[in-house]
Order: C-alpha cells, then structure tokens, then sequence
C-alpha cells in the first residue's frame, strides 16, 4: 500500500515574512515524520524548496513534477524520490492531483491560485472528493477567504464551496487536519 500522499501548492519565491518558510519546512518535516509522501511543483527554490528540503531531511517520498520550460526558472530539484518534467503547465497540474490523497495550499502567488480554483472548480463539480487545506499562515489569505464569502454572498456560488476547502493557520493545525481525514 502506498504512503498518503500530500500536494502541496506554494510559491516559487519566499515571501517577505520569514514564518511563510518556517511553517513551509515544518509543513515538509511533518509530512515525513508521519511517513507520508510530498508531491509538489519540483522546484527547489522558495517555499517549494524549503517545504522539500525538509521532507527530503526526514526521509519522505518526495515527487516532484515540473514542466520543462520552468526547469531553469524554478531550479528542477532532482534529487527527488521521483522527478517528472512535463510538457505543459496543465499536464504538471493534473499529474501532481492524480498522485495526491489532500491538497495543501501554503502562501504563494497567481500559480498557487490557479492551482487552488482548480481543486476547489473540480470539487464544486463533483470530479474529487480530497480534502483541501488552505494554510493561512499570519493570515496571508484573508483576502481570498473574504473574496470566496463575497462570491457565495454575491449569488456567484452556492454556499457548500466554503465547504470544500478548510482553513488552518500553521502546519502543525495542517497536518492534525489532514491526520483526521485518515480515520
């Protein structure tokens, strides 16, 4: 039987709060301290790095998906369990949810919410049932939290896709989340 496996989607860069790392690596170290396999964008830069690095450091699976023009940009980790370069943005996207059992989202930029909308579109359509986890470390995504109440509010979507997604505050409340999915 295969590990649980945990997508995590963040940014490609650090951020400009050094908690955004901390919770990044405690996220990774968490993931393999309960023997779980990391899937992410195989970037070994910004919280993509860190949240590898420290579950490369714990001896997690790690599987690492990159499209081939971003290799060089996002510096293809390829020391990873398992390293896949795709053709397309679309084709690394599907590849990385199709390996995954929950979708994590740490603080990150327009690709962590394209990543994010996806999940959550094909969710409100009935193609998944994971459990996604929206870390909202320091509040990074209170914005969005307001925005998805005011999309519901505004007639746009029907309430259940506030269910779709929880909303935790560091890894260690991620990872109690996504153990509770398990049993």
């Amino acid at each position: 039987m295969s590990p649980f496996s945990v997508c995590v989607y963040c940014g490609s860069r650090p951020g400009n709060t050094p908690r955004y790392t901390t919770e990044a690596e405690a996220l990774g170290a968490g993931i393999a301290e309960r023997g779980w396999q990391l899937v992410y964008g195989a970037g070994d830069v910004g919280l993509m790095g860190s949240v590898a690095r420290a579950a490369q450091a714990g001896g997690a699976d790690t599987f690492g998906v990159i499209p081939r023009h971003l290799v060089d940009w996002e510096v293809g980790k390829t020391d990873l369990t398992r390293y896949v370069v795709t053709e397309t943005m679309h084709e690394r996207k599907k590849v990385m949810f199709m390996n995954c059992d929950a979708v994590v989202v740490l603080p990150g930029g327009a690709g962590s919410l394209d990543e994010l909308f996806e999940v959550l579109t094909w969710r409100q359509l009935g193609l998944h049932e994971k459990p996604v986890v929206l870390v909202n470390v320091g509040g990074y995504w209170d914005p969005l939290i307001a925005l998805l109440d005011h999309v519901v509010a505004g007639g746009f979507a029907d309430a259940s896709l506030l269910d779709y997604f929880e909303v935790t505050d560091s890894a260690a409340s991620t990872l109690s989340a996504l153990t509770k999915t398990l049993n």
